[in-house]
C-alpha cells in the first residue's frame, strides 16, 4: 500500500487528536482513486518538483510522490507537519519530501524552484493562496487546484458570465484557467456541505505588466466589483478622484465609460491603468 485509505486516515487524525475544524478549511481526501484521478489531471512527472498546500494528513502528498515527483509540502499545523515525513518513511520510504511548517500567505522563499501547483485548498483562503503564490513564486508555470465548487467556477468564469468577478480576472493576470472536473463530497472526511471542482491553470509566457501596473490593475479591479452593478464611470470614480476623471481615463484606454465591470478583460483593466498617469498629468497641466 502507497496511498492512505478511510481507516488509516481516521486512524492517524485519532494518533494526533485531530479534529477537522471549518476554521482552517479541513476536510481530508480519503479516497485513493480520487488521489490518483488529481495527479493525473495535473499532469505530473517523475523528477518534477511540486509544492503543495495544506497536505493535511497526507493522501495527496503520497500520490504526487507515488508517480516520483519530488514533493515541498507547506502545512501550517504543526501537529499535521511533524507526522507527515513520518507517514511517507512508512508508506513510500524512498519519496522526496520536504515539509516547510509556514503560513502559505506569508511564504516568499521555498526550497528549489517548484514548476507545479497541486493542492486541495482550504475552502476559507483558497483565492488568496492561490494569488499569493502565483505573484510570489514566478517557477509555478502550471497546476491543479481543488477548491469550493463556487470559487472555481469563478476563477474560470469568462467576461459576462454572471460569476465573472474579481477573482476571475485577477487569476486571469497570471495565466489561462479552466475547470477539469467535478469530485464528490462523499470523498472527504468529514463530508462538507459544499461541492468542489478541479481548477487547472497554465501560466502566462510574458507578464502582463509591471508590479506598479499590477497594483493599479488590481485596485480597479477591486474597485469595480464592489458596486457591480454600477457603470464603471462611477465605481472606477471613487479612486480616480471623480467620474470625469474615471472616464477620460476609460476613453483614453477606448473602453466605453458606461461599460460595466463584468464586461471587461484584464487586458481592458490594464488599458486604464496605463492610462490613469497621463490623463492625470494632462489634468494638472490644464490647470496651470
Amino acid at each position: 500500500m502507497t496511498l492512505l485509505g478511510p481507516a488509516e486516515i481516521r486512524d492517524l487524525a485519532e494518533l494526533l487528536n485531530v479534529q477537522p475544524t471549518k476554521k482552517l478549511g479541513q476536510n481530508f481526501v480519503v479516497d485513493a482513486n480520487t488521489v490518483r484521478r488529481i495527479v493525473k489531471v495535473a499532469k505530473v512527472a517523475a523528477g518534477e518538483q511540486v509544492v503543495e498546500v495544506g497536505p493535511g494528513l497526507g493522501s495527496l502528498t503520497l500520490g504526487l510522490l507515488e508517480v516520483g515527483a519530488s514533493v515541498v509540502a507547506v502545512e501550517i499545523d504543526t501537529r499535521l507537519a511533524e507526522q507527515l515525513p513520518r507517514t511517507v518513511s512508512l508508506l513510500q520510504p524512498d519519496a522526496d519530501l520536504t515539509v516547510v511548517t509556514a503560513d502559505a500567505l506569508r511564504i516568499t522563499e521555498l526550497p528549489g524552484d517548484p514548476t507545479r501547483l497541486v493542492a486541495n485548498l482550504p475552502y476559507n483562503v483558497s483565492v488568496p493562496v492561490l494569488l499569493h503564490l502565483l505573484e510570489n513564486f514566478s517557477s509555478l508555470s502550471a497546476g491543479v487546484v481543488m477548491v469550493q465548487a463556487e470559487v472555481g467556477h469563478r476563477l474560470a468564469a469568462e467576461p459576462g458570465s454572471k460569476v465573472y468577478g474579481s477573482p476571475s480576472v485577477k487569476a486571469a493576470w497570471y495565466g489561462a484557467w479552466r475547470t477539469a472536473g467535478n469530485v464528490s463530497r462523499q470523498v472527504f472526511w468529514p463530508v462538507p456541505n459544499v461541492d468542489s471542482v478541479l481548477v487547472a491553470f497554465e501560466r502566462r509566457t510574458d507578464a502582463l505588466g509591471t508590479e506598479d501596473e499590477r497594483l493599479t490593475t488590481f485596485r480597479l479591479v477591486d474597485a469595480a466589483f464592489q458596486q457591480r452593478r454600477k457603470m464603471l464611470r462611477q465605481s472606477l470614480g471613487q479612486i480616480l478622484g471623480g467620474s470625469q476623471a474615471a472616464t477620460d481615463a476609460m476613453v483614453a484606454a477606448g473602453i466605453a465609460p458606461t461599460a460595466r465591470g463584468e464586461e471587461l478583460t484584464v487586458h481592458d483593466f490594464l488599458a486604464i491603468a496605463r492610462k490613469i498617469g497621463n490623463v492625470t498629468e494632462a489634468s494638472a497641466h490644464d490647470d496651470l
